[in-house]
């Protein structure tokens, strides 16, 4: 696994968000942040998050999806609950995953940052096959950016998110 110097990883499925833009000129990728989501919450394997991620959710489909529709949001890869890794903003981008944020007294952690969705739930365990796969993206994405720490959102934003939850194992990563 290897990210190219256009910050797409190589061999993933890439869908391009609208919802990212350019890193500051001075930014430089030291952080990656580890999220989990499930739309609707808790329900796997259907195409709402990367619908949310595209701008396409249909408000209809769900009636959790009526008061999320209107959110512009977006991650770097999204790894679904079979190891499958979709890429949604190249690295070399900002994307819209972090929110109000702050890690060691910076704020706009966006800015500085890789963000990673595991497709599930803070109380829901995470399959062994996302496990496999976010190691060996992790692997890439310090091969290419000399990364300073590995987060949770909770531990960015907290009060505020609680991701990636109880249920993931830092030590199958770390």
């Amino acid at each position: 696994m290897r990210i190219a110097e256009d910050g797409l990883l190589e061999g993933a499925r890439y869908l391009v968000s609208p919802n990212c833009d350019a890193r500051p000129a001075d930014a430089q990728v030291e952080l990656i942040v580890i999220h989990n989501i499930s739309l609707p919450p808790g329900e796997f394997g259907g195409p709402a998050v990367i619908d949310l991620f595209l701008n396409r959710l249909d408000p209809t489909a769900h009636a959790y999806f009526a008061g999320i529709v209107h959110l512009r949001v977006s991650a770097h890869f999204l790894i679904r609950r079979d190891g499958e890794i979709i890429q949604f903003v190249p690295c070399t981008q900002r994307a819209w995953h972090a929110g109000v944020s702050q890690w060691r007294g910076r704020e706009r952690c966006n800015d500085f940052s890789v963000g990673i969705e595991l497709e599930g739930a803070d109380e829901i365990p995470f399959e062994d096959a996302q496990y496999a796969r976010l190691v060996r993206l992790i692997a890439a994405i310090k091969t290419r950016y000399p990364i300073v720490d590995m987060i949770g959102h909770s531990d960015i934003a907290p009060g505020r998110k609680t991701d990636p939850g109880v249920a993931f194992e830092w030590d199958r990563i770390k």
